[in-house]
């Protein structure tokens, strides 16, 4: 009696153990996590489901953005949590090594872990797959977390290069006594002459003299008003024409998701008819899945291209035609800016004078609208002013490298 009752409590035990089992895994095909919701999401008792926290998620999505930048550490990251009181479960502060984990969460781009296996979820993504992938790419470069870099001790330092042996420029103060009392204060920029090899040159210019050069050198960039008008015309025409071939990429893409679903179907069975070991079967749908997820990000992202970027293009223009404001102010830190945003890593200083020393509109050039609009002053002189503004493919300082990458800056 004794054995065929502990048989039967066994027996009990192990079907409720499979019964159990069996329900995780149908929550799990119908896309929700059976484990506890990450920071920024809650599990709904009353339907069993996850929720976002409109509380949390919106420190969570800025925790990513300020990582993908690229200046911040994982420290930097806890210290965000702490100051905006995220905690864990418990009450307690957030590692660095719990901010690594968050960082590196599929979940919060509709994905989940299950079981050794990516899933495509039902809850609603706090952020974007090109966020996420960007977070995952400093994850990757970093490896360990920098530390804090050191203030600037001048608003020009980490701008300009030399021209002789390619170290950066930096500042220096200098103190002038004179014997009757007066004193005079100076900052030099001259070369860190930190190459092993090469014994550098090149002589420190006054600061007043380098700001004269790079207010030149912004100037020449800034953009007339004549073309402004044209340009804005033209970016309203343009708008209104390429709807068309942006709804035919939206399709392209839409049409690869519904083979994606297909291709998941047909891994699925195969994996059931054990056409496909597990361990082949999860690997192909972890990237089938992420391919998915990227398309749809890109579905998103040409929908907000083709209603969005006509305004900021727009206020893009109004920063161009500004630059003779920006260069003529006294405001040193925005003219750096401007120079970081117009010229990048091309700026060099040899023989006490600033150049751009980047082939202007050349293949090694970044698709950027400062690159295309240094290009085509360039050309003013050498080619009709029509010719310069549009070419067969549209308007140069426009579609292709304006949406490419650009970055109004303030």
């Amino acid at each position: 009696m004794l054995s065929m009752a502990f048989g039967q409590s066994k027996y009990y035990v192990d079907s409720l153990a499979e019964n159990t089992k069996r329900g995780l895994r149908q929550k799990v095909r119908l896309g929700h996590c059976p484990s506890k919701a990450p920071i920024g999401y809650i599990n709904n008792v009353r339907t069993k489901t996850v929720i976002i926290d409109k509380k949390r998620a919106p420190i969570i999505r800025k925790a990513f953005e300020l990582y993908a930048i690229g200046d911040k550490r994982l420290e930097d990251i806890a210290d965000f949590f702490a100051t905006h009181h995220v905690t864990t479960r418990t009450g307690k502060r957030i590692s660095k090594t719990r901010a690594s984990f968050i960082l590196s969460n599929p979940f919060y781009v509709g994905l989940f872990r299950y079981g050794g296996e990516l899933h495509d979820g039902k809850h609603e993504p706090i952020i974007t797959k090109p966020l996420f992938n960007e977070a995952q790419a400093v994850l990757k470069r970093r490896g360990q977390p920098d530390r804090k870099p050191k203030n600037e001790p001048q608003p020009y330092c980490g701008l300009i290069s030399c021209a002789s042996c390619g170290m950066m420029i930096t500042a220096e103060n200098k103190t002038k006594r004179q014997k009757n009392g007066n004193t005079h204060h100076y900052v030099y920029y001259r070369c860190t002459k930190k190459h092993k090899t090469i014994n550098c040159q090149e002589k420190s210019i006054r600061s007043h003299v380098l700001d004269e050069q790079l207010s030149s050198l912004i100037k020449s960039v800034a953009l007339p008003k004549d073309w402004t008008t044209k340009l804005n015309q033209m970016s309203k025409d343009e708008h209104s024409t390429s709807a068309q071939s942006l709804t035919a990429c939206v399709k392209e893409r839409e049409d690869k998701l519904t083979a994606i679903s297909q291709k998941l179907d047909r891994l699925l069975n195969g994996y059931l008819d054990q056409v496909i070991d597990e361990l082949d079967y999860r690997k192909q749908k972890a990237k089938l899945l992420s391919e998915k997820k990227t398309l749809q990000a890109e579905i998103t992202s040409l929908a907000h291209t083709q209603n969005g970027w006509l305004a900021p293009f727009q206020n893009w223009l109004k920063d161009a035609q500004n630059l003779d404001e920006i260069a003529s102010d006294g405001n040193l830190f925005a003219k750096k800016v401007a120079a970081k945003e117009i010229f990048g890593s091309h700026l060099r200083l040899g023989g006490r004078r600033v150049v751009v020393t980047s082939p202007v509109g050349g293949s090694t050039e970044p698709p950027t609208a400062w690159a295309a609009l240094r290009a085509a002053h360039a050309k003013v002189g050498l080619e009709p002013e029509s010719s310069i503004l549009v070419r067969d493919r549209g308007i140069e300082l426009l579609t292709s490298a304006w949406k490419a990458d650009v970055i109004p800056f303030n």
